[in-house]
């Protein structure tokens, strides 16, 4: 089971949660944080997959 079958109350139940826990002052670091490791990730995914597709293309010869 992923996070796309979050959905909707439990992204808001997860945001209240970080609310209580973190308190509203620490939540725009975190996201920012959140939001930069997520778009690296998606970067090296992204790296990673255009590199298989390079060592792939001469060997379908």
């Amino acid at each position: 089971m992923g996070f796309t079958n979050i959905g909707v109350p439990g992204l808001i139940l997860i945001l209240i949660i970080a609310l209580i826990i973190f308190g509203p002052s620490k939540l725009p670091e975190i996201g920012r944080a959140f939001g930069s490791t997520l778009r690296e990730f998606k970067s090296s995914a992204k790296d990673l997959m255009s590199s298989d597709e390079k060592e792939e293309k001469p060997q379908a010869k």
